[in-house]
């Protein structure tokens, strides 16, 4: 899975890209050309509370993306735990992330 490591290209996307959000994940998704691999970044804030809370966030997102076959070509996905995404079962986070990357066409 190519991950988004470096803070300019975050910026980027985070700057530029479009926001979509439901109850159990955010998402923020800037489409690249189409020969282009798909990057993704995982997010859980400091305010979601310590970091065993804030890696089983990541866990679950990183499962999630898994099971919607993330990431996807031409595009560059950061997601975003809500308070919600640790409670969560993986399958749960995965079918609102798929409605949400229909949303934004990827």
């Amino acid at each position: 899975m190519q991950t988004i490591k470096s803070r300019r290209e975050f910026g980027q996307v985070f700057s530029h890209g479009a926001r979509y959000g439901k109850r159990l994940v955010r998402i923020t998704v800037m489409k690249d050309e189409e020969g282009d691999p798909g990057k993704v970044a995982f997010v859980a804030p400091k305010k979601l509370g310590n970091a065993v809370h804030r890696n089983r966030c990541k866990r679950v997102l990183r499962e999630a993306a898994r099971q919607v076959g993330l990431p996807r070509d031409g595009s560059r996905v950061l997601l975003f735990a809500t308070r919600s995404t640790a409670a969560a079962h993986p399958s749960d986070v995965a079918s609102e992330l798929e409605i949400l990357l229909t949303r934004a066409g990827v």
